[in-house]
């Protein structure tokens, strides 16, 4: 070893280890082969210094950088080579080399468009070939009988080349993903109990961000593989990292650890408290806790769409039963809400404890109702538009419907409430009742709860879509939910009045026509087919009484819809929609006040109580006459296109990950066991 001169009489000798010698060498371009042919042999056997060889390429300018392509190429190509080795020490410092060099060409290309990091690393003469051989290795390694966490390098390093550039469609090192696909090594991993436990989590987000490369350019063998996916083993185990995420998620919003700085009050013992219910050793996810702010959630979240979007046989994944034991370590502070956001109280912790199974859709409906508490940053607006996407492709397909329709398929699932001013968060178990019910209730809550100065508009018609889709299959399957829907029509008529109340406000960012002939519609659906899924005659009774009591609403939308629809504005032809859509409306208004008015000159009352007017009502239907509408309950099937953008920014989103670090992680416990003494 090579050591510096003494600056001074008492300095200490700084020793230079050979590595990073030789890392010197090479970055001022010697040629270190010339006198040694075995060097690279060598060079392979040496430890590497990741944060020496990271400096010495960052040192380099442009200039510098583009004269010493022919070297790197040189470098790539070895660690490629290495690959093939039986030599497994040798094996694991060449995947460490070459991922530090990817990650730090990625860093230097972020600053400087100018470099052309295909070349610098690749070359342009053989470079198929080269990365032919490097996915060929990967893939054995994947397949092979080797020790896991060597596995695990190999799927950081084909995340370090997947996510190196912000626009994945950029990247010019996916293309060879495409060209060279590894979908079926990555979808066994999840076929078995310990390869998921131990590997699930990357292949699936691997899995997520090679889908969206290019997928509405070009055939990706991604989607189309997955669209085609009818392994029962290999969706279960896709859905079980699914559900594993998202629970650690609810887990920890619902345990209230925010802002609370870990202390020892009786919040943090019972946080502990409660996670010691959920935690077994099923489905444990080493390395996937802690990167919560790492764009895991997005990551988790997206491949849950994709599989909803693109796989119909996903749809039996998400019945598919387990423990509510999903997690396997203590919940870790989450990112789903933001600090400032007031904690869940006793009641809805309280409530988690129950030894039910569940499913992923229980789990994504708990999810659902925390990410729908919080509209107020862009990331947050982001995941709840995939939240309500995802819920639109699972309602717009028959066996999901089926599942969640299902009376003797119920569970007791705890939806995350909002604290607000007007209601207080009681401690109640929730009721037992069949996912669609739950749906509903999500729907009800989110509807309520952000009827703001800053209304999220566009979340609203998606809320929308989502019960139109629900209640579509209800009438077309005549399924009878048994359930109060009074929630639901109270729920809606806020939404029409405030859209009324806050008209001129609203008009400056929204068409609030377009927004308020779908729920319009909505009540038409009750109203014209209501007999087909309303639960008793009782229910269509309490339809009428709140169309009838909250009269006022209805009146001053159709005053509002009137004075557009006369006038030459932007929104005349919506306002007019809107105005004839509802005479339906109108008419029981109209047709029953006069009844209940009657009534009450004849016995002498002013102050009539609920049963007296339901008594009115069940006695005048045969008088009423209402106009037949027809299509109320189609509607236009989700189309992808519209939400690119959407895609797009969730994908950068989940982009930012903790790979660098865990690849160190992985490559200590590899080398451990490699050079272990038998």
């Amino acid at each position: 070893m090579a050591m510096r001169k003494r600056s001074g009489s008492g300095s200490k000798r700084h020793l230079k280890e050979k590595v990073v010698q030789i890392y010197e060498s090479f970055f001022r371009g010697e040629d270190l082969t010339t006198d040694n042919p075995t060097f690279w042999d060598e060079f392979f056997l040496l430890k590497p210094k990741i944060p020496q060889l990271e400096a010495e390429i960052h040192k380099l300018s442009t200039e510098q950088l583009i004269n010493m392509k022919e070297s790197m190429n040189i470098l790539v190509e070895q660690c490629i080579e290495m690959l093939r080795q039986d030599h497994h020490i040798r094996l694991l410092y060449a995947l460490q080399t070459l991922s530090a060099l990817l990650i730090t060409m990625y860093q230097r290309l972020e600053p400087d468009s100018n470099i052309n990091i295909k070349t610098i690393m690749i070359g342009q003469e053989n470079a198929d070939t080269k990365m032919v051989k490097l996915f060929e290795q990967c893939s054995i390694i994947l397949s092979g009988d080797v020790h896991e966490s060597l596995k695990s390098m190999v799927l950081k390093l084909l995340l370090i080349i997947a996510t190196g550039i912000e626009n994945i469609d950029e990247n010019p090192f996916v293309e060879y993903f495409m060209s060279n696909c590894l979908f079926e090594p990555l979808i066994q991993l999840l076929c078995t109990t310990t390869e998921r436990q131990q590997h699930g989590y990357d292949v699936v987000m691997l899995l997520m961000f090679l889908i969206n490369y290019k997928k509405h350019e070009s055939t990706n063998p991604y989607v189309v593989k997955l669209s085609i996916l009818d392994d029962e083993l290999a969706l279960n185990g896709y859905g079980q990292v699914i559900t594993t995420a998202l629970n650690d998620y609810v887990m920890s919003a619902f345990g209230g650890m925010q802002g609370n700085g870990g202390g020892g009050g009786w919040l943090s013992s019972l946080t502990s408290m409660v996670g010691g219910i959920f935690l077994t050793n099923d489905e444990q996810q080493p390395l996937a806790r802690g990167q919560r702010n790492n764009g895991a959630e997005e990551g988790m979240l997206l491949a849950m769409y994709e599989a909803s979007h693109l796989n119909r046989n996903f749809m039996t994944t998400l019945a598919h039963s387990s423990s509510t034991t999903a997690s396997s370590a203590p919940p870790s502070p989450p990112a789903t809400l933001p600090p400032h956001q007031s904690p869940p109280n006793l009641a809805q912790i309280q409530a988690l404890d129950n030894d039910q199974p569940t499913n992923l859709l229980v789990t994504f409906f708990q999810y659902c109702s925390i990410i729908m508490a919080d509209t107020r940053s862009e990331s947050s607006i982001n995941k709840c538009s995939l939240c309500f996407i995802t819920l639109t492709c699972i309602v717009e397909d028959q066996f999901a419907n089926s599942i969640m329709h299902d009376q003797n398929l119920t569970f007791k699932v705890q939806l995350y409430r909002l604290p607000m001013r007007h209601r207080k968060i009681v401690l109640e178990e929730p009721p037992s009742q069949p996912l669609a019910s739950t749906l509903i209730d999500l729907l009800v809550e989110f509807i309520m709860c952000h009827l703001l100065k800053k209304f999220p508009g566009e979340l609203y018609s998606l809320c929308v879509g989502v019960l139109l889709r629900l209640l579509s299959y209800q009438k077309r399957c005549k399924v009878r939910l048994a359930r109060d829907w009074r929630p639901l029509w109270a729920a809606l008529i806020a939404l029409l009045k405030f859209l009324v109340t806050n008209e001129t406000a609203l008009l400056k960012r929204h068409n609030i026509f377009i927004m308020a002939q779908q729920v319009v519609n909505i009540f038409n659906l009750f109203i014209t087919l209501g007999d087909t899924f309303l639960p008793t005659p009782a229910s269509y009774d309490q339809l009428y009484y709140e169309l009838i009591r909250m009269h006022q609403v209805f009146d001053n939308l159709f005053y509002m819809a009137l004075r557009y629809s006369t006038g030459d504005g932007e929104y005349k032809a919506e306002a007019l929609r809107l105005a004839n859509c509802l005479v339906n409306v109108r008419a029981i208004i109209q047709h029953f006040s006069v009844k209940i008015e009657a009534w009450l000159d004849q016995q002498n009352l002013s102050t009539p109580s609920e049963e007296q007017i339901l008594e009115v009502v069940r006695k005048n239907y045969d008088s009423l006459i209402l106009k037949l509408q027809k299509g109320l309950e189609s509607y236009e099937r989700y189309s992808e296109q519209e939400h690119w953008p959407l895609l797009a920014r969730t994908v950068r989103a989940a982009r930012r990950r903790g790979d660098a670090s865990a690849l160190q992680q992985h490559s200590a416990a590899a080398l451990h066991h490699y050079t272990a003494a038998p």
